[in-house]
């Protein structure tokens, strides 16, 4: 017995069997590899659903079926019904049109119909840049400010893993305030890596020696840690003075809701 099957066409393999006893029949056996009817027993794959129909045929040419099995091969194309040639579309329901009509570029997206930035949305020639003057503000509140304009969380296509934020440029650095008595008890460690290598200085001490990294220590501990936080910390530019390097830019006023930044004399 031989089977044979195919995904777009159904092959039959007829053989005859012969006994030595005179019979004017002989039984001739198709096996198809197509799913079988009702009542028919199954011989094929177990997983196509073959079968095995039982024909009678004269014995007219009995060396002809013996040697050479008959092959018939029945061509079938497997085609959706509403492709066929005179069917509408009308017929497909609204949600399943899609797969009959001209996709997009790289397809539809079918299981997901959220949201989300392309690459052009978030380009970097194209991000607005602030600038905003530190003197007399409360670095917790500046330093929180800042980041929210940083990380993009200001727009209303803000994305957490997209890096949609804009530029800041921090002037007189030298001139943030703190509020109570963090100026000598607010303490900043650094390690150089070898043994006893650790570095204790308060905030009257670094202000005086580098200002400027007094606020990037803060803005870059409310950023993700990671390599989206590494990212956006460069958005950040902070300078001692009046003075900074990105007039070509033609940054903004930072814009800030916060009442309470301005420290009170």
């Amino acid at each position: 017995m031989a089977i044979l099957w195919a995904s777009s066409s159904v092959m039959l393999f007829a053989t005859s069997t012969s006994s030595s006893s005179s019979s004017t029949t002989s039984s001739l056996k198709y096996y198809c590899g197509c799913p079988g009817k009702s009542g028919v027993r199954g011989r094929g794959s177990p997983f196509l659903g073959g079968f095995s129909l039982s024909l009678s045929k004269t014995k007219a040419e009995p060396s002809l079926f013996s040697e050479f099995p008959m092959v018939v091969s029945f061509k079938r194309n497997f085609e959706v019904r509403s492709q066929k040639e005179g069917k509408d579309l009308s017929v497909v329901p609204l949600d399943q049109r899609w797969m009959f009509e001209d996709s997009e570029l790289n397809g539809p997206d079918i299981w997901n119909k959220t949201w989300y930035p392309k690459a052009a949305d978030h380009v970097s020639t194209e991000k607005p840049w602030y600038i905003v003057d530190a003197s007399d503000k409360i670095l917790g509140r500046l330093a929180s400010t800042i980041s929210i304009y940083i990380r993009g969380k200001n727009l209303p296509t803000y994305t957490p893993s997209v890096d949609m934020g804009a530029y800041v440029v921090v002037v007189n650095a030298e001139k943030v305030a703190v509020s109570g008595k963090k100026r000598s008890q607010k303490l900043y460690r650094r390690h150089s890596g070898r043994p006893g290598g650790m570095k204790v200085e308060t905030f009257d001490q670094l202000q005086k020696r580098i200002p400027e990294r007094i606020i990037e220590h803060a803005v870059r501990g409310m950023l993700p840690k990671g390599r989206l936080g590494r990212a956006l910390f460069n958005h950040l530019k902070v300078y001692k003075g009046p003075d900074h390097p990105h007039e070509a830019q033609k940054p903004v006023e930072l814009p800030i809701r916060d009442k309470r930044i301005q420290k009170e004399r």
